[in-house]
Parts: C-alpha cells; sequence; structure tokens
C-alpha cells in the first residue's frame, strides 16, 4: 500500500478541500479507498479521532469547508493526509497562505506530529526560515537542480553554492 504511506498536504487550503464535501466525507473517502475500517461508523470515528489530534473540535466532521479559516482548513488538509496512518508527508508550500502567528501553529503541530507519529516530512519551502525551524536535514534546488544537500544547520552556517548563500543572506535576522 504505498499510496496510504505517502501522503501530502497542498499548499492552498481554500482549493484543496472539495467545497462540496463535509469533513467527513473529506476524511472518510481515502479510508474507504483503502479499505479502512468496517463500516462508516468506524471510519466517522477515525476522523473525528484525527480532527482532535490535528487540534479541532470532532463535531467539525458534519462543516463544509467555507466554515473554517485558513488555518483551519489546513489542518483539515493536515488531518486529511494522517486518517490513512502514513510514514511519510509531503507538506508542499503548507504555510504560504497562511499569516504569521497562524504560520507558527502550523509548524509546530507537524513537529509534534512528526514525534508522536513517527513520520518523515519533507518541505518544500521558498522559505528559509522554516527550513532552518522544522528541518534536520535540507536540500537547495537551483534550476531544477539540487546544488546543496546535508544536515540544515551546516549547510546554514558554510553554504557552499552562491544561489545557497543568496538565500540566506535575503532571510531577515534579529539582532539583540
Amino acid at each position: 500500500p504505498f499510496r496510504r504511506r505517502m501522503q501530502i498536504v497542498f499548499q492552498d487550503p481554500v482549493s484543496s478541500l472539495n467545497p462540496r464535501l463535509t469533513v467527513a466525507r473529506t476524511l472518510m473517502e481515502p479510508m474507504a479507498v483503502h479499505g479502512i475500517g468496517e463500516s462508516n461508523e468506524e471510519r466517522l470515528e477515525r476522523a473525528r479521532r484525527t480532527l482532535e489530534q490535528v487540534q479541532l473540535d470532532p463535531d467539525y466532521v458534519w462543516r463544509y469547508p467555507h466554515e473554517f479559516s485558513g488555518g483551519q482548513r489546513q489542518r483539515i488538509g493536515i488531518a486529511r493526509a494522517l486518517v490513512l496512518d502514513p510514514r511519510f508527508i509531503v507538506c508542499d508550500e503548507v504555510t504560504s497562505a497562511l499569516d504569521v502567528s497562524v504560520q507558527a501553529e502550523i509548524l509546530q503541530l507537524l513537529l509534534e506530529l512528526r514525534r508522536e507519529r513517527n513520520l518523515t516530512l519533507l518541505f518544500i519551502t521558498h522559505n528559509i526560515g522554516v527550513v532552518e525551524y522544522v528541518s534536520d536535514e535540507m536540500a537547495v534546488m537551483y534550476g531544477g537542480r539540487i546544488v546543496e544537500r546535508g544536515p540544515t544547520g551546516e549547510v546554514c552556517a558554510n553554504p557552499r553554492h552562491q544561489y545557497t548563500r543568496r538565500l540566506l543572506a535575503a532571510v531577515p535576522r534579529v539582532k539583540l
């Protein structure tokens, strides 16, 4: 079950959720496709538990996407990935459409889930600050090719490629 073990959370929490489906259907459909749960009641209970894990009220299963904020929608997208109990999740610009305070909440949630579920997370982002905060290792792409990779601290402290140096120079730093 390769597809079940590998999931993605998309950049845009608005367009990544079907506006015609309740949260219950959004979370239960992938479970039905992959044969998780013997009944809709079991799948619904799993959906409710997963919403709690992403810090949303389990009764939100009966709501539609337009009833939520951007941060809540992103949490629903994360829940959709988690219901299949994956080992690997691609996080494609998961914070770019959110304001800064919500970005921090989503990143903290993902780090907690990574630790609790022993997940591997692949962050695709233009935000080097996010990379420094969440990543153990990083790779820098330029022109469609990986030009540098290694432990995040090492790459950030001693960038070898000119593009990596320019990216790091563009990150605002607070000096106290």
